[in-house]
């Protein structure tokens, strides 16, 4: 039996207000609020701390089990080369773990979970996206970012919280949702008649799938719809007889593409109970039907960062900003040199260090150093050390400063020197806080972020960033987050 062996999401820190939308520009906006990935984000980064949650999560250490990461989005930082391939770095996985891509389109998000139920093996499937759009357009404030993971695999070798029923699909050729190489925008055709091809393909792919699983639509615990056509996943519920139907998150969070069917499944997870089914229909060029049956398992399986205390945990950023960090409007830059590219050879040479962030212990008096290095601040022979994992360790600001003068794509910059909990300090670069609410004494946690971007080559690091999660498994409630804006 195959099935679902642990999940993970990581939602932005900060959202958008949808009416700020209007209030600069007079027209478009709307209600609610969408999530925004930070200047420092992309969708290579956000997959990272997806995966992370998703073996952090598992009820079993995993990362030494997965055979296969595969990552979808349709925004990739790179094309000619192979983004999963940073995911599979910052995870520290084994070099005989595959890593592949699956671009371009929203369908590849859960046409990859779907052959990896129906595959064979220990597969993580990392869906990543970075919605965006024209200024005032329906995209911008309808999108959302975030990334999602979910490890797949079979019984035989996992304990399993879902285990798969049946899949059932449905391919269509028609013009519903475009956007050529080269450009950053989508276009749409006509509503209607998106609607008119939409429904009937789900209507077809959703009975295909009862009929294999000897199920009625009264079976199912929750359903699950969604696509970037908002019309058509608006009606399609009431087609397939569907009244259990899971919230969407547009009002908070937004669509977020290749991410959303699999940021939904984990969001029902969160709050699912044994022996329960669900339905995930997505509308994306056709119609994908993924059931699944929740086990035992699920009642002890804990999400450290649950999808809504992420959203509960959240900073507003103002629109005036997000337009900045999307490139939208480019303000007088810093009168500092542009960072250079990063060095290839140097980045090969620290892989452990750059991307799993990895320092070294002293083996004699257990002394971390960050960076690693060869000879101990403890004295000792040289060369006596061990690896030092360091990218799950929380710390304590002990001081920091803020630099307005240094090259930032968002300036000012904070620097804290931290005091890691069992050892080892660092300077390190804070992120998804606001300068006046740092302090002396701050808790943080590490993340996967990226520093700059020179010659189209994107500098990955790790920083630090408020601990919003208390400590632990199990449905984590945030921690406050004063001084957050």
């Amino acid at each position: 039996m195959r099935g679902i062996i642990s999940y993970g999401a990581h939602v932005p820190f900060r959202r958008l207000d949808r009416s700020d939308i209007s209030g600069f520009f007079d027209s478009g906006g709307g209600r609610g609020s969408r999530s925004v990935a930070s200047y420092d984000e992309d969708t290579t980064s956000m997959a990272v701390e997806a995966g992370r949650s998703a073996l952090a999560n598992a009820a079993a250490p995993l990362a030494s089990g997965i055979e296969d990461v595969w990552f979808t989005t349709t925004a990739p930082a790179y094309l000619d080369r192979t983004n999963a391939t940073a995911i599979h770095a910052a995870l520290r996985l084994a070099r005989s773990v595959g890593a592949s891509d699956l671009l371009g389109s929203q369908r590849s998000g859960i046409a990859a979970l779907r052959a990896a139920l129906r595959g064979g093996g220990t597969t993580l499937v990392v869906g990543s996206d970075i919605r965006g759009g024209w200024p005032t357009g329906a995209d911008e404030s309808d999108g959302g970012d975030a990334a999602a993971a979910v490890a797949v695999g079979d019984d035989a070798d996992h304990t399993l919280i879902a285990e798969l029923i049946t899949t059932a699909t449905t391919t269509a050729e028609f013009v519903d949702r475009w956007r050529v190489p080269g450009e950053t925008r989508s276009r749409v055709w006509d509503d209607r008649f998106s609607e008119a091809q939409y429904v009937p393909l789900a209507q077809e792919a959703f009975a295909a799938a009862l009929e294999a699983a000897e199920l009625q639509p009264a079976d199912i615990d929750h359903a699950i719809v969604t696509g970037l056509h908002a019309r058509s996943v608006k009606r399609s519920p009431a087609k397939l007889g569907l009244d259990v139907v899971a919230p969407d998150l547009t009002d908070v969070v937004g669509n977020t593409g290749a991410a959303h069917p699999t940021l939904l499944l984990a969001d029902v997870l969160d709050r699912a109970e044994p022996d329960q089914i669900i339905a995930l229909v997505v509308l994306a060029d056709g119609a994908e039907v993924i059931l699944v049956r929740t086990t035992e398992a699920i009642t002890e399986f804990g999400n450290r960062r649950p999808i809504a205390g992420q959203i509960a945990a959240s900073g507003s950023v103002s629109y005036a900003k997000f337009l900045r960090w999307r490139g939208q409007i480019q303000p007088e830059p810093a009168r500092r040199p542009d960072p250079t590219r990063a060095s290839a050879s140097a980045a090969a040479r620290s892989t452990d260090w750059k991307f799993g962030f990895v320092g070294s212990a002293d083996q004699t008096t257990g002394a971390i150093h960050l960076p690693p290095a060869r000879a101990s601040i403890s004295g000792g022979p040289v060369d006596n050390m061990e690896p030092a994992p360091m990218a799950d360790a929380t710390g304590t600001v002990v001081t920091y400063t803020i630099d307005r003068l240094a090259y930032s794509p968002s300036p000012p910059i904070v620097f804290a020197v931290v005091d890691f909990d069992g050892g080892g300090r660092m300077p390190v670069e804070l992120t998804d806080v606001d300068a006046e609410a740092v302090g002396i004494g701050d808790r943080v946690e590490m993340t996967f972020r990226r520093l700059n971007e020179a010659d189209g080559i994107q500098n990955y690091f790790w920083k630090a960033r408020p601990a919003r999660f208390a400590a632990g498994a199990g449905n984590a409630t945030p921690e406050p987050a004063e001084g957050d804006a």
